[in-house]
Formats: C-alpha cells, structure tokens, sequence
C-alpha cells in the first residue's frame, strides 16, 4: 500500500477508545515519533494487503477526520465526517473564481437587512455574521457530523459577548432549519471563554474550545463541558523550537517528547480518567507521523 495524504490542515477528531503508549527519540534537532503498539495495518510504509484502498481508508476506522482547506473539490475524493466554518475559510471562497459556496456568500452580502444598519462597523458585522452562517448551512447538508462556526476572537475576553455573539449566530441557523444538535460553536479557551462555554452548554447549546495550549486549560474546558476541544500540534511544536521558559513544554522536551503530542496525550488520559463527555480534536497535524503517532 502506497499512498500519500498531501493535506498539511487536516484536523483530526479523535473518538476512539483504544489506547496508544508513545515513544520518541531525539535525531539531530527533529524529533522521530514511534507507536510502541503500532497498528500493523496502517503504518506509513506497509505492503501488507488488507483489502483497504488507502491509509486514509485504515486510519478513519480509528479516528474521525475532518479536513479543514477550501480546496472543495476534495469533498468528493475525500468525503468529510464534519466540517469548520471561519473567517480564514470565508476569505478562501473570496479568493477563489468559482467554489459551490460562493453563492451562499454573495447572499449575505445582498441581504436587505443589513444595509439597514446605520453604524458601518453592526453593518459589516451583520454581512459577517450571515456568510458565515450561509456557508455553515450548506456544509451541513454536505457532511453528516457537526459544522463548527467560529466566534469572533475579538470577543475572547468577554463571556456576556460571546454569549450574544453565539446567540445570534443560532438565530440565523434556526431560520435556515439547521437543527442545534448539528451545530459548534469555536470559542477560545481564555477564562471567560471557557466561562462562556459552561454557561452555554447548561443552556444546551455545543462549544467548541480553541486556542488551547496547555493542561491547565483543557482540564478547565472539560470540567466546563466543553464538547469539543482543541489542541493545536504544530503550532505547539513551532513554539517550542523558538522559545524557551515554559514548564510543561520544557518538562516534555526533557522527556524527549513532542509538546504538541505529549499534550494531546496528557489531555485525552485526563478526559477519559474522570470521565468528561468532551471530545478531543487535534489540529495542525503536519505529517503522517503526528497522524500515526495520535490514532486512536
């Protein structure tokens, strides 16, 4: 089997209950990541014939993926479980000639009831607001799983902010039919975001935390009820390569750990040993190592 995942924005879901040990040791300035128990079937380089069509086909029976690019032609190829919607997304349908939701962009900006607002700024934020709901809705036609809408990160430090902002986001989709169960909602993991998550999900209403770096604020996520939470690895990675200083990620350096992976690990063990409803998604997976290192 020979085949290559060419995606460098991938995130991945993980849902899996079986359980993974990991080893690492230190090669030049690189880290090298070994499973301790791989998986035979789905390691990078295998030629045993498992009857699966690709590596992405063997890996999904672990963990959910959820690709995350506006390259919309990949939907069909490679069929998403679920979806984001972003500021950065909506940027990439702007930029792009022709994309199956350029139309539900131009709809919000064609909405009558936004050049009604006077004030430019609740002008914008009202076209901001619909596009990305517009987008969010049709993704939730195309995936079967949940579409996660981001909240403005403007408001990270405001919880009564980020509650209405979330409030009216639901409104748009409750208009479109969009059932709530289907939604996200992608808040960062600041204290008052996560103070908006605990408030929001004792209404009922899904978060998605973000911007999550260390244990201290996944712990915090999870005990708030967050739904999803994120860890970003590469970006992880990237900062300790540049920094020092830092406890928990010296701590893993010195263990000859990855930061990004070695809390990805350390916040699933977490979830799972007081028994927290979150699910743990891990983002910026840069290369099928990190994705072989994390299955499961």
């Amino acid at each position: 089997m020979s085949v290559s995942l060419s995606s460098s924005s991938s995130t991945f879901l993980f849902k899996s209950t079986k359980k993974c040990s990991f080893s690492a040791q230190s090669i030049s300035s690189n880290l090298l990541f070994k499973s301790q128990r791989c998986f035979p079937h789905i390691c990078a380089s295998s030629s045993v014939n498992t009857g699966l069509n690709s590596e992405l086909d063997a890996i999904s029976g672990f963990s959910e993926i959820v690709p995350d690019t506006v390259i919309f032609d990949d939907f069909e190829r490679f069929p998403p479980t679920a979806a984001t919607v972003s500021s950065s997304l909506l940027l990439g349908i702007c930029s792009l000639p022709d994309t199956i939701f350029r139309n539900a962009v131009d709809k919000a900006l064609g909405d009558s009831d936004c050049y009604t607002q006077d004030d430019p700024s609740l002008r914008l934020s009202c076209f901001y607001n619909k596009a990305l709901v517009n987008v969010g809705a049709d993704l939730a036609k195309l995936v079967p799983g949940r579409v996660s809408t981001e909240v403005d990160a403007r408001l990270a430090y405001d919880t009564q902010g980020i509650i209405k902002k979330v409030h009216e986001l639901l409104k748009l989709y409750n208009k479109l039919e969009v059932p709530p169960e289907r939604i996200l909602f992608k808040i960062p993991a600041t204290w008052q975001g996560i103070e908006a998550s605990r408030l929001l999900e004792s209404e009922g209403i899904q978060t998605h935390m973000t911007f999550v770096y260390s244990i201290c604020q996944a712990a915090a996520a999870a005990q708030a009820g967050a739904s999803v939470i994120q860890i970003f690895v590469g970006r992880l990675r990237d900062w300790a390569r540049n920094h020092s200083g830092d406890a928990e990620i010296e701590a893993a350096l010195a263990r000859g750990e990855d930061p990004g992976l070695s809390l990805v690990t350390k916040a699933y063990n977490y979830i799972h040993k007081y028994g927290y409803k979150s699910k743990l998604m891990a983002a910026a997976v840069r290369n099928k190592q990190d994705l072989f290192s994390l299955l499961g």
